[in-house]
């Protein structure tokens, strides 16, 4: 298993509270890892430690490794720009800026020196086509991208990831706001994507984790209880993964 992204002895604290304890992972290449477990579990603040999001966080303080190719993300010379647009982020609201359909795909090419006209037209529509969303928004892409159902911002979100050609996809519970026929466009999606990109989800819904993911990692109170492919972690659990669980879902 080749390991795209690795947390070595993971530490995190917002003022005194410690939120992740020690957490030792490895995230293999271009699969899908779900996380899993209860509300304030750490699973979010994980997540933002992965792309450094966790720097915009009041008070929060950061021990330990998290690798990206090998590569310490924490060094002091590391370009943080460029490490967002290698993990983009997916957020569980659908997040659509102020601004058309097509601007919202160009936003993040424009931002990385992308400013040929020709060839922000080749990402835009190779990026809503990778979602699904091309055939749906081809005629109407100078129309608002609040006019658009949330499942269809949401794909629009992940399109915007994908417009600067990242490496990993962090999504956080990124479904969880929308209908059912929407969480299973978002779910084909993740399944698609996984061929080109590897895909960090956080969930609240175990079914979920077990229908898309190769691999599962549950977290309880800060700490890394367990992690393997997710077949072997429903199947034959060595922790019980009950905490909190209700009607498929972590409370």
């Amino acid at each position: 298993m080749k390991s795209k992204v690795e947390t070595v002895d993971l530490n995190v604290w917002y003022g005194n509270l410690h939120v992740l304890k020690d957490v030792n992972i490895q995230i293999p290449e271009r699969k899908v890892t779900a996380i899993i477990g209860p509300s304030g579990c750490g699973k979010t603040t994980f997540l933002k430690t992965l792309n450094r999001l966790i720097d915009l966080v009041d008070n929060a303080r950061v021990e330990g490794e998290v690798k990206l190719d090998g590569k310490s993300i924490y060094n002091p010379g590391m370009d943080v720009i460029e490490l967002r647009r290698k993990v983009g982020m997916v957020f569980q609201k659908p997040t659509p800026l102020p601004k058309s359909i097509y601007e919202n795909v160009a936003y993040g090419p424009r931002i990385h020196g992308v400013n040929n006209k020709d060839e922000l037209n080749v990402i835009v529509e190779e990026s809503l086509r990778k979602v699904g969303l091309w055939d749906e928004v081809k005629d109407r892409l100078n129309d608002s991208a609040f006019a658009l159902s949330l499942g269809q911002q949401q794909r629009l979100a992940i399109a915007r990831a994908l417009a600067v050609n990242p490496e990993v996809l962090l999504m956080d519970e990124p479904a969880s706001a929308l209908d059912p026929i929407s969480v299973t466009r978002i779910e084909e999606l993740i399944k698609e994507l996984k061929k080109e990109y590897t895909i960090v989800i956080v969930t609240h819904n175990l079914q979920q984790a077990w229908r898309i993911s190769n691999y599962t990692a549950f977290f309880y109170y800060g700490e890394l209880i367990e992690y393997g492919p997710t077949e072997k972690i429903f199947k034959t659990p060595e922790k019980e993964l009950t905490f909190n669980y209700v009607n498929g879902k972590f409370g």
